[in-house]
């Protein structure tokens, strides 16, 4: 994702005041923006919503007691004070989570765990949800603003919000460096005017602090069970974005986000839901549209201006985020090559995903069509950021209880009573299914299946490769006395067996009955962490007839470079000529079979999916006029 510092440095340098305050005013424009923009919708759908309360004093009170605990609970305790410290190297995010939880103990062997692959994979997949409905929700809700003003500006709220839309994703080409620097500034003013705004209705009716207690959300529960409970679905809304927090953490550290969360962002969003809620004690009417109706009329226009402004901050966090977790997905094996376009000389994490933008932004301007209204969208708003929510909980308990040691008497209560938490709220969005909550569900599982046809498709090949190869010393030993023609120059074969035989140098002593002087046999193995310290980055080992292997290994973070592995095994001593080097890699024609493996339609959907994904030339950065592909078929 986007950010001002890596994450690297965030965590080396000295933790001086003055840098922690830059790095948690990055993070509020960086990390706060979709949890930031819940006060346009949240409260509103709780007493205007399809499942809303009327708004009486008592209903108002509780429900405000109920978002007030949702955010310590979950925000505050939950993220900030024990998933956080879960870190993979420093990263967060549920990828992150799941391979931080895949890694044993040293000293233990490393076994398959497939349900805790299958709910970290699922849950990332439904990220995807999120990045789709958080644009058009955010700012959808920021331009109706418009009607709070006058009826006449109705007809053009959705045009309005369909240019704002387009422009969000036609400037991510041009990567935010530039435009993330007033991220910042803008979300600090938002949070400030979001405290003010609900500060001065709080004035007014300082009854509504006792919102604060959580016996009101009791007496809420009790008075009207059944539907009390559903409007739970609405009250999520104001954690959405809660996850965020977690994926961004290796941007600016822990420090900085939790304490922009303490001293502006928690204070600034209690304030605005009192103040929306002291509103309602005065006047049930405004429940309608309680956060623009906080507003004086003079000030209506420059706070629709400003809300705007905090909904494409929020939309940029979750497409950002969305490009993040498909790198990741690229470098764990999860996803086809795609083009990466990184945006920012600086920071490594900038990066811009042209195919992937192109698809959000029909999937976004689609739902904006269809729904129409912020309302509607919020029927479909949540289902998903529950379900990775409860999918984050499960996780973190299994590195609590296997990386750290901690004992199942703590970590089984605490882990318990989030997933209590979770799971009422993932009860209360089931209703949420049927008007529209499938949406976000089926783009998951879409995802979802493409992930794992891809990866048990590449498992599969792999092993279809494996065992057409034979051993590299078996081929040498071979040449006896009769080795084949050896040509000037050096060779390097890419291959993902870092064992074997190319089948690519096989094809190419049987067809062209030569080998270069000097071979090199290429293997890049992504890692379960995030980045790969430079000095572990390449492994040299010479062997017979002049062959050598090379290991390289990057994180899920980082992009492999064959210019940069060329450059690391110069370093290490491996002399050779750009100018009379060949790369031979391998392209292999998918036939889907009825063999055991995978179902039909599965192999012919990886088959699909291998002929449209990025040319391994283009994508590990390989000089195109140096190399020779030579095809093969394999039956999966």
């Amino acid at each position: 994702m986007v950010g001002v510092s890596g994450g690297a440095s965030a965590r080396e340098a000295p933790d001086t005041f003055k840098r922690t305050a830059l790095l948690a005013l990055g993070a509020l424009g960086i990390v706060y923006g979709d949890i930031g923009t819940s006060p346009l919708y949240a409260l509103r759908e709780c007493f205007h919503g399809p499942h809303s309360v009327s708004p009486t004093p008592d209903n108002v009170l509780g429900v405000l007691s109920l978002i007030f605990w949702s955010l310590i609970i979950v925000v505050s305790v939950k993220y900030l004070i024990f998933v956080m410290r879960a870190d993979n190297r420093g990263e967060g995010g549920i990828l992150a989570l799941m391979a931080l939880a895949m890694q044993r103990p040293r000293g233990q062997a490393h076994t398959p765990r497939p349900v805790l692959v299958t709910l970290g994979i699922f849950g990332a997949a439904l990220l995807y949800g999120d990045g789709v409905i958080t644009p058009a929700i955010t700012v959808l809700s920021a331009v109706e603003g418009l009607n709070v003003a006058t009826p006449v500006f109705e007809p053009y709220v959705i045009p309005i919000t369909l240019v704002i839309i387009v422009i969000i994703f036609l400037v991510q080409r041009h990567g935010t460096a530039g435009i993330a620097a007033v991220f910042g500034p803008v979300m600090c003013l938002w949070f400030a005017t979001l405290a003010v705004l609900g500060a001065k209705e709080v004035l007014h009716n300082p009854e509504v602090l006792w919102a604060l207690s959580p016996h009101e959300g009791a007496l809420f529960f009790l008075h009207n069970g059944k539907h009390g409970f559903l409007v739970l679905g609405a009250v999520f809304l104001v954690v959405t974005g809660g996850e965020a927090l977690y994926a961004d953490m290796g941007h600016f550290g822990w420090k900085p986000i939790k304490r922009a969360w303490f001293f502006l962002v928690l204070p600034g969003l209690t304030l605005n839901y009192l103040g929306q809620g002291a509103l309602l004690l005065r006047d049930a009417s405004a429940a309608r549209n309680p956060f623009y109706l906080l507003a004086p009329d003079w000030a209506l226009y420059p706070l629709v201006a400003l809300a705007t402004a905090a909904g494409i901050i929020a939309s940029q966090t979750l497409i950002s985020g969305a490009f993040s977790i498909t790198r990741q997905a690229m470098q764990l094996g999860y996803s086809p090559r795609m083009e990466v376009v990184h945006t920012s000389a600086e920071e490594m994490g900038q990066i811009y995903l042209p195919g992937l933008n192109w698809v959000l932004l029909l999937g976004v301007v689609t739902l904006v069509l269809t729904f129409r209204s912020s309302s509607a969208l919020a029927s479909a708003y949540g289902i998903a950021a529950v379900t990775t929510m409860a999918i984050t909980t499960v996780l973190a308990y299994v590195v609590a209880r296997e990386r750290w040691g901690v004992g199942r008497a703590l970590t089984l209560p605490i882990a318990g009573l989030f997933l209590v938490v979770d799971l009422s709220f993932f009860a209360a969005n089931t209703v949420k299914i049927v008007a529209g909550g499938w949406l976000p569900l089926l783009l998951a599982l879409i995802i979802f299946t493409l992930m794992t046809t891809w990866k048990r498709g590449r498992d599969i090949l792999a092993g279809k490769l494996r065992a057409a190869s034979i051993p590299l010393k078996e081929l040498l030993d071979s040449f006896g006395g009769h080795p084949p023609v050896r040509v000037p120059g050096t060779a390097i074969f890419m291959t993902g067996n870092a064992e074997g035989t190319p089948p690519a140098l096989l094809h190419n002593l049987k067809h062209n009955k030569v080998l270069h002087e000097q071979v090199v046999l290429l293997t890049i193995i992504p890692e379960d962490v995030p980045h790969v310290p430079g000095e572990e980055r390449v492994e040299v080992e010479p062997l017979e007839q002049g062959f050598v292997r090379v290991v390289a290994r990057y994180g899920f973070m980082e992009n492999p470079s064959i210019p940069d592995v060329l450059k690391r095994c110069r370093e290490k001593g491996l002399q050779f000529q750009l100018m009379g080097t060949s790369f031979f890699l391998g392209r292999e024609t998918l036939i889907p079979t009825k063999k055991p493996g995978m179902a039909v339609w599965r192999e012919a959907l990886f088959s699909w999916m291998s002929r449209n994904a990025r040319s391994a030339t283009a994508y590990f950065r390989i000089p195109p006029n140096r190399v020779v592909e030579l095809g093969s078929q394999v039956e999966l």
